[in-house]
């Protein structure tokens, strides 16, 4: 079992897939959370959600944690940016692949072996909806890495570099099996 500080009845987490997040060496950029898309349990974040969280964090000088797996003694890196935008809410930061967990989490994000983030969090105010809640306020705790994610809209894009060798691979295959055919 692991240890958190953070574990009770206000600790929750949500669970986001990275597929629109880049992995480029030790830097990870996406979204942690998208506006608008119920998650497996049914509940939706509305736009706004992390505002004054992240205004409470920046003026106090905070940080966001980033975990492994939501494990409080796995710090893996840093978050450098976080933003809420139309979309969602934006992290970049950097794996800290000096630390073991670090260093293990660029292996499997870079082999896709894991693809997910999550958010652990606790809701301020909510709604009951029909499939679950509507999140209009948020304290953002820590956006972890995670292999299961519970919202499957959001997974790691390859950084452009992997992008572009696949695009080259794709295009090689098309050619052949044309000139097979």
């Amino acid at each position: 079992m692991n240890y958190s500080p953070f574990v009770g009845p206000a600790y929750e987490t949500k669970f986001c897939a990275l597929e629109e997040a880049a992995v480029d060496g030790a830097v990870i950029s996406g979204y942690a959370s998208l506006f608008g898309a119920a998650d497996q349990g049914g509940d939706v974040v509305q736009p706004g959600a992390y505002k004054a969280c992240l205004q409470r964090l920046k003026a106090k000088g905070g940080k966001v944690k980033m975990l492994w797996q939501h494990d409080a003694t796995k710090p893996i890196g840093v978050w450098d940016e976080i933003v809420e935008d139309a979309k969602g809410l934006r992290v970049s930061g950097r794996l800290l692949t000096e630390v073991q967990a670090g260093f293990e989490a660029q292996v499997l994000l870079e082999a896709g072996a894991i693809d997910g983030l999550s958010i652990g969090y606790r809701t301020k105010r909510s709604e009951k909806a029909a499939s679950g809640r509507l999140l209009h306020e948020i304290e953002l705790w820590e956006v972890s890495l995670v292999t299961f994610p519970m919202l499957q809209e959001a997974r790691v894009q390859p950084s452009s570099d992997e992008e572009a060798l696949a695009q080259n691979l794709a295009e090689t295959f098309r050619a052949a099996r044309d000139m097979l055919a």
